[in-house]
C-alpha cells in the first residue's frame, strides 16, 4: 500500500493562483498533504486560498522553490505528468499504473510533477522523470485543467493506499535508491566523461542522444550504491590517457 505522506504534489511555474487553491482542494479531498511549488508567479494569494475552500492548511504548509533542482534534491521516485506524448518516449503510465507503481516503493520519497497551464513540462524538466504520466482523455479535447488532473491522480493514489491487500514488507536488504539531486549530479558527470573521451562533441552530439542516455539510467531504478560505483568507473575513464582508452585487438603475452 501506499504512505500518502511520502508522495508530494510539485506544480512546476503555474500561472493562475486559482489553480494552485483548486490542486490544493483535491489533494485534501483525496488524503494528500504536501504540496511543493516551483517558482509560482503569484503566490501567496487570495484567489488561491478561495479556491483551495477548506484547504488552506496545504497553502500554508507548502513549499516554495527556486528551482527544480531544489524541489528534486532528495525526491528518489520522480514522475512527470504530461498531456502530450513525447518523441522519445518515457516509460509511460496511466493514473492506476502510476498508483500501483509507487505501492511496489512505498519507501520512496516520489514527486509528482505538473507543468504550466498552457504548456506543460519542457522535455528537460521530463529528464529529470523515472516516468510519464498520461491520463488518457478524448482526443478531441485532451488538456486537463491542472486541479483536475491531479483531482484523478490523487484519487488513484487515495484508492491504493487504502487498499486491503496487505503490502509485501521491502527485504531487509533492499537499498537506499538514489535521490534527484544524486541522480542529476551523475548524469552531469556521465556526460562531461563522454566528452572528455570523444564520444560525444561539442559541436555534433545530439541533445536526442544525450535525453536518451538519462531515460536509460532514469528508468533503472538506481541505488546510492550503484550510483558510487558508476561514478567510480567514470573518474577511473577520466584519468587515463585518451589512446589507452581502446581495448587491445590481441591478448597480453602468456595469455591463451
Amino acid at each position: 500500500m501506499i504512505l500518502l505522506s511520502n508522495i508530494q504534489i510539485l506544480l512546476v511555474a503555474t500561472t493562475h493562483p486559482g489553480n494552485i487553491g483548486g490542486a490544493a482542494r483535491a489533494m485534501k479531498n483525496m488524503g494528500l498533504t504536501d504540496l511543493g511549488l516551483v517558482t509560482p508567479k503569484i503566490f501567496p494569494s487570495e484567489e488561491a486560498d478561495a479556491r483551495a475552500a477548506g484547504a488552506e492548511d496545504i497553502l500554508r504548509n507548502a513549499q516554495v522553490f527556486d528551482s527544480l533542482d531544489e524541489a528534486l534534491a532528495d525526491r528518489q521516485q520522480i514522475i512527470g505528468a504530461s498531456a502530450r506524448l513525447r518523441t522519445i518516449t518515457w516509460p509511460q503510465l496511466t493514473p492506476r499504473q502510476c498508483a500501483d507503481k509507487i505501492s511496489t516503493g512505498e519507501n520512496l520519497k516520489t514527486a509528482i510533477l505538473f507543468g504550466r497551464e498552457r504548456n506543460g513540462l519542457t522535455n528537460e524538466e521530463l529528464e529529470r522523470c523515472h516516468h510519464l504520466l498520461h491520463i488518457p482523455c478524448n482526443p478531441e479535447f485532451s488538456s486537463l485543467n491542472i486541479a483536475a488532473a491531479v483531482q484523478v491522480v490523487a484519487y488513484e493514489l487515495f484508492q491504493s493506499a487504502h487498499a486491503t491487500n496487505v503490502a509485501v514488507p521491502p527485504s531487509v536488504t533492499e537499498e537506499e535508491m538514489a535521490n534527484g539531486e544524486e541522480m542529476e549530479s551523475f548524469h552531469g558527470h556521465l556526460i562531461q566523461t563522454l566528452y572528455d573521451i570523444g564520444f560525444l562533441h561539442e559541436r555534433k552530439s545530439s541533445p536526442t542522444l544525450i535525453r536518451r542516455l538519462r531515460r536509460i539510467f532514469n528508468r533503472s531504478g538506481l541505488e546510492k550504491t550503484d550510483i558510487h560505483i558508476l561514478r567510480g568507473i567514470l573518474a577511473a575513464v577520466q584519468k587515463r590517457p585518451r589512446h589507452t582508452l581502446t581495448a587491445p585487438t590481441t591478448p597480453p603475452a602468456g595469455k591463451s
